[in-house]
């Protein structure tokens, strides 16, 4: 249900709300917020707010150092906590240029504009993600907060626990939570739904998930690969496209129960992941989690089961079929993220892309030349080489814009050039005494 401006006046009327939080993604899928006193709330629906676009990233170009945050009413949330006893509310907002044009680089609107395109033949887009994180002792060091499982009777698990009733209280419908395998990882994962809403719910998450540690004096990270020898911090995403009522990704019949769509936009999505791999991991350290041994993907393949593969189908049921894709990561931009699997898996369809066959349980026994002549590739194995076919790919910087496609480039082109110039421990450890 939709609502007015009417609506939230009086929403946060009837909670006593004294401050508005104003949040928005940048192009780098961090949240980025203001506050306004609940009296500026009515204008700022109707006008929208100013601010300065160096904000969005600090990308824009001079001519649009100003921009307009515009609330979407739809979003509105209330904060289960208070300041100095009054209430705390928010909303997302969608980014326009003063003139009311929408700013190219708002990341809402690249997914807004993608779910445009299939909404003209009647299709809506759901995702379910698995979001991952670890606890730590401080932001300065790597020391894990160890517990054993949610069940323990240990702090992480208690901060845990108040992290997902403040999330329901917010109206974010956690699926599950549990304990990973990795000591001092977590995974919230969260019900299926419209994917913008979820893309704004990946970004509340993080944001709680983060709040309730630091208010009980330890960090939460979702950096993709926090330490060499553990697990990495994944987000798999679960997709679904809905025409009407129907799933039409579900055929009964089918020995996988996957419609002839389907497997053209889980081809899509094979054919396209080393392409869009720099936006569902787009950090240096996004490359050192898919690797092998540590229950991330690295070979593009697809099965209903196979923990190796890149694309799974967990449910044969019609009400759950959905296509789940393991390799972005929990820092990713989710706009981004939904955007560009979207694009990869309509064009699949669009180009009736050829089905391949699953992957065997034997993959990774497989020599090199074994996987090469089975036309198996790899997933980049690091951020220049996902630069390097992020570049030439055309559904990419049609899905993005010309504008956030050059600009994300430029960024990750930057991050490598500090990041190769860098002088590791490892490399002295493992090399000075010999050298």
């Amino acid at each position: 249900m939709g609502y007015s401006t009417e609506d939230v006046i009086r929403l946060v009327r009837e909670n006593n709300v004294k401050c508005i939080q104003l949040w928005f993604p940048d192009i780098l899928g961090m949240l980025k917020n203001f506050s306004m006193p609940v009296t500026e709330l009515e204008k700022a629906i109707i006008k929208g707010v100013d601010f300065d676009g160096s904000l969005m990233g600090g990308f824009t170009r001079i001519e649009e150092n100003n921009l307009v945050a515009m609330p979407d009413p739809n979003t509105i949330t209330m904060l289960p906590w208070q300041s100095q006893g009054h209430g705390i509310a928010g909303l997302f907002c969608d980014i326009n240029h003063p003139d009311g044009t929408p700013f190219e680089g708002d990341p809402r609107f690249v997914l807004k504009r993608m779910l445009s395109n299939i909404a003209q033949d009647g299709f809506k887009f759901l995702v379910g993600t698995e979001v991952e994180f670890y606890y730590l002792t401080s932001c300065s060091n790597t020391e894990i907060i160890n517990s054993a499982n949610l069940l323990s009777n240990d702090h992480a698990s208690e901060i845990l626990e108040a992290t997902l009733l403040m999330l329901d209280e917010m109206g974010l419908h956690v699926k599950y939570s549990h304990h990973k395998a990795s000591p001092g990882q977590y995974e919230i994962s969260l019900n299926q739904t419209e994917s913008l809403r979820m893309a704004d719910n990946v970004m509340l998450l993080k944001y709680i998930v983060k709040k309730v540690a630091l208010d009980n004096e330890i960090f939460a990270t979702f950096i993709p690969k926090p330490m060499f020898g553990i697990n990495g911090n994944g987000m798999h995403v679960h997709q679904s496209l809905i025409k009407g009522r129907e799933n039409v990704f579900f055929d009964s019949k089918d020995t996988f129960s996957l419609s002839e769509v389907a497997k053209k936009y889980i081809a899509g999505t094979l054919l396209h992941s080393p392409a869009i791999a720099i936006v569902l991991n787009q950090w240096v350290n996004s490359y050192k989690r898919l690797v092998l041994g540590f229950e991330a993907p690295v070979y593009v393949t697809w099965a209903q089961k196979n923990p190796h593969a890149l694309v799974r189908i967990p449910s044969s049921s019609e009400s759950d079929l959905s296509v789940e894709v393991r390799s972005p990561d929990s820092a990713c931009n989710p706009y981004l993220t939904f955007a560009v699997l979207l694009a990869a898996g309509i064009n699949g369809i669009e180009k009736n892309s050829p089905f391949p066959e699953p992957a065997a349980d034997t993959i990774l026994q497989r020599t090199h030349d074994e996987r090469k002549e089975a036309g198996i590739v790899s997933l980049p194995q690091d951020i220049h080489e996902a630069i390097s076919l992020a570049e030439n790919s055309e559904l990419l910087k049609s899905t993005l814009g010309e504008y956030v496609f050059n600009t994300l480039l430029h960024n990750k082109r930057k991050i490598w050039d500090e990041y190769r110039a860098q002088v590791t421990s490892h490399e002295i450890k493992k090399y000075l005494p010999m050298l």
